[in-house]
């Protein structure tokens, strides 16, 4: 597969079959996401990987969709303590961990795995069922699993209403 055709495969999965994702593929996964670039090679993200079938149960009850993300395999807590702003006045932990978040899932994809990003979750909940200490911010939450569904085709816009060159033309 090319990684345009993993592109084309992910999606954003809203059903999981309740099957555990082997541990090379998950071996796979990690090093797709410690492979990511990130701002002065801080490599400042970590991330907390829910596999325990009760502790899934209560991280997806953080969510805003609970009764899809509980059968997921896992919920990955993607989390950074960098408070690094860049030149640019972007702080590098959401950038970074979020860089690596879709490397997870390119590599998902690639393996006959679907995810999808959370970002509808009660932050203290999580928080205290991952005991992540309150000076971590807590990025994303994604769900990692084998889907229950199929993609639908997003719609999209065309390349040239989203892209111009050398000056802003829109």
């Amino acid at each position: 597969m090319t990684v345009l055709e993993a592109i084309r495969q992910r999606y954003s999965c809203r059903a999981y079959h309740d099957k555990a994702i082997e541990q090379e593929k998950l071996d796979s996964i990690f090093e797709a996401a410690r492979l990511a670039p990130s701002a002065m090679n801080t490599q400042d993200w970590r991330f907390v990987v829910v596999t325990d079938k009760e502790t899934r149960r209560l991280v997806a009850d953080t969510t805003n969709r609970p009764e899809v993300f509980r059968k997921a395999s896992a919920i990955i807590a993607a989390c950074s303590s960098s408070d690094h702003v860049m030149r640019c006045g972007q702080a590098i932990g959401p950038i970074d961990v979020a860089i690596a978040l879709e490397h997870i899932a390119l590599q998902a994809a690639e393996l006959g795995l679907a995810t999808c990003w959370i970002g509808s979750f009660e932050t203290d909940n999580v928080r205290d069922i991952l005991d992540i200490p309150a000076d971590v911010a807590i990025i994303e939450l994604m769900a990692i699993g084998y889907p229950a569904d199929s993609k639908k085709e997003p719609q999209r816009e065309p390349i040239g209403k989203i892209f111009c060159y050398q000056k802003w033309k829109f």
